[in-house]
This record gives C-alpha cells, structure tokens and sequence, in this order.
C-alpha cells in the first residue's frame, strides 16, 4: 500500500497555502536544475501535503520561462503522487463566468518553447495522454468543491498558449468557434510531465475573464484579474482545505493507468540506453527502469 501524498501547484495569485501543519521548507534539486520555488510540504489531518507556487513567490517567472521539468520531478523526489494544479484563466463561453471553477479534462497545446519530455536521445519513451487528467482525482476534487458551496464545472478542454501576450481577437473567436471551454498558459506541458512521473493529475481553471472574443469585454486588462484573483484565491484555499481533510490515506489506482504509465512505455533497449540519462531518469522512472 502506498501512501497517498497530495502535490498542490498554485498559479496566479497563489503563492502560499494556509491551513499546513508542521511546516517544513524543502530546497530540493533536480537533474532538471531548481523547481519555481522551495516546496513546503505539512499536514492536514492525517494527509500529507506538498505546495509549490508555480511562478515562485512574488509571481517571478513568466508561463514560458518556468523550469516544468524541474518542478515535477521535484515534486515526484518529495513523494507526491496525485497532483491539483490551479490556474487562472480566460473563458470562451457566456456560462463560464469569472469566477467559476472549471475542472477540465482535455487540453490542446498551443506552447511552442518548453521542454515537454524527461526522456529523449538515449531512451526513448512513448506515454498515453488521450485522458490527461485522472478521473478519480477529479472526482474528489468536484466533492470538495460541492461541499464547500464553490460554483464549478466539471469537465471540458483547455487552450494552452505559449503567452506571456494574452489572445489576438482572431485567436479568441476561432478557440471559441471550435468548441474550446478555457484559454490559460500553465497546463502543458505540465500535465505530460506528470504523467511521465507517474502523478495522476487533475486541474482547477479558474475563470477571471472571458477572454478578448466577448463584445463586453473586449480586452483582458492585469488589474480587473488581479480584483478576481482574489476571490478566487479565498475559494481555492477553502476548496483545498476540504480536499486535503478528506483525501484518502492510500494511493487509489488511477482509472486512465497514470499510476503505471511507464508500463511498456520505453523503446529503447537495455543495451542502447544513455548511462548519463538513466542517472537523470532514476527519479522519475526508477520503478520500470531497474526492471
């Protein structure tokens, strides 16, 4: 039985997690160089709990400069195994108003600079991502959020962007013209890193505006989000408290495999693999790896 470790990743305008008990500040260093931020890893209840702020505190790091390599296998060398991330973003539908929690479960990755894989020349690995986000983990994430009385949806697809601009109008209405429920610039490649790690991941999109696309609000400005943000925070920290009481003592498996997601996943024989790499990997895919 392993023990369920609960990661949380805060986005804009979450910085900090209230609420930890017997706080320790982790400086941990990666193959990958160093995560955003030190993690702080606590308690609540009986669940054990690690938080890095994905931008570093004082939001330093801009979508395209963070270090994704290095703040999920941070957080996989300090245990996690199921992973919420939280993200501010833009909305492409009227009903998905600031505010709203939307727990998507698809994304299209429109991120153009960032490395996106732990592995590459000299071991080659192949993950499923037809369903990024484990439904299981979802599933307790939208139970904490109905208990706290927090206004959500679950499931729908996320734009990722590279940014740091916010949409041309000609980018808002063609994601809106096809379907597209969100627009943020933090979930890719994120989610695949994660997946890679074996981390079952789910996402809490926070709305805080509807984009350039809407004809009543026809440009994203920083200080209308900063005044959401805020509220969004306060619901984020209550919907994480919840979360973290109720979370269950042992890794549950997770129904899209995440939690085995390097099974048969890595190409490149035994006798063709990168000594070098393997060291870097041992972290991430020790588990198939000494097989």
């Amino acid at each position: 039985m392993t023990e369920a470790v609960l990661g949380i990743i805060g986005g804009s305008g979450i910085y900090d997690l209230p609420g930890l008990e017997g706080v320790e500040e982790l400086r941990v260093t990666t193959p990958w160089g160093e995560p955003a931020d030190a993690l702080r890893s606590g308690r609540v209840g009986e669940t054990r709990v690690v938080f890095l702020p994905r931008h570093g505190r004082g939001h330093r790091i801009p979508p395209g400069e963070i270090n994704y390599r290095a703040n999920v296998a941070a957080l996989k060398q300090a245990g996690v195994t199921d992973l919420v991330s939280f993200s501010a973003c833009g909305s492409f539908k009227e009903e998905l108003a600031p505010g709203m929690f939307v727990l998507v479960d698809q994304f299209v990755d429109r991120t153009v600079r960032r490395e996106s894989s732990f592995f590459g020349s000299g071991c080659v690995a192949h993950v499923s991502l037809a369903h990024p986000v484990g439904p299981a983990l979802q599933a307790l994430v939208a139970e904490a959020a109905t208990r706290e009385g927090i206004e959500f949806r679950r499931g729908g697809t996320a734009v990722c962007m590279e940014g740091p601009q916010f949409s041309t109008l000609a980018e808002s209405l063609s994601y809106r013209a096809q379907g597209y429920d969100v627009i943020h610039m933090t979930s890719m490649p994120e989610a695949k890193l994660a997946r890679e790690a074996e981390i079952t991941y789910a996402v809490v999109a926070m709305v805080t505006d509807y984009d350039c696309w809407h004809p009543h609000h026809d440009a994203v400005e920083v200080a209308s989000l900063l005044q959401v943000m805020d509220e969004n925070r306060d619901r984020a920290q209550r919907l994480f408290a919840r979360l973290a009481r109720d979370f269950p003592r042992a890794r549950v498996p997770c129904p899209v495999g995440s939690h085995r997601a390097l099974d048969g996943a890595i190409l490149t024989s035994p006798a063709h693999r990168d000594p070098a790499l393997l060291a870097k990997l041992e972290s991430i895919a020790g588990r198939v790896l000494r097989v």
